[in-house]
């Protein structure tokens, strides 16, 4: 299993609406893309003591071969629709992957 983290910062003013976004269209658009092996995705959100608002995606792969079928073959490059850019300050060029070792589930 391949877990995929990226990370993105916004303003406070514009951070409702990004995770609407998110939610709405970009998630649903990755899920509809139907690509063999993914395995979902997970949305962390927190606020920083400089007023900025941090989001999380950590997207989750069966292989790095699937993760490639999702971004192609520069697969470590980010993926983040100008609709994201819009209103998004800041964000990771790249995606980090991290096989994962370990996973437990209650």
């Amino acid at each position: 299993m391949i877990a995929r983290v990226w990370h993105g910062w916004t303003k406070p003013d514009n951070a409702d609406a990004y995770e609407t976004l998110l939610r709405d269209e970009i998630f649903p658009g990755i899920g509809a893309k139907g690509v063999p092996g993914y395995k979902g995705i997970e949305l962390l959100r927190r606020p920083l003591s400089d007023g900025d608002v941090e989001f999380v995606t950590i997207m989750w792969f069966d292989s790095i071969d699937a993760v490639r079928e999702f971004a192609g073959e520069d697969y470590e490059t980010a993926y983040v629709p100008e609709a994201a850019r819009a209103v998004l300050d800041r964000f990771d060029a790249m995606s980090a992957h991290y096989e994962v070792r370990e996973r437990q589930r209650l």
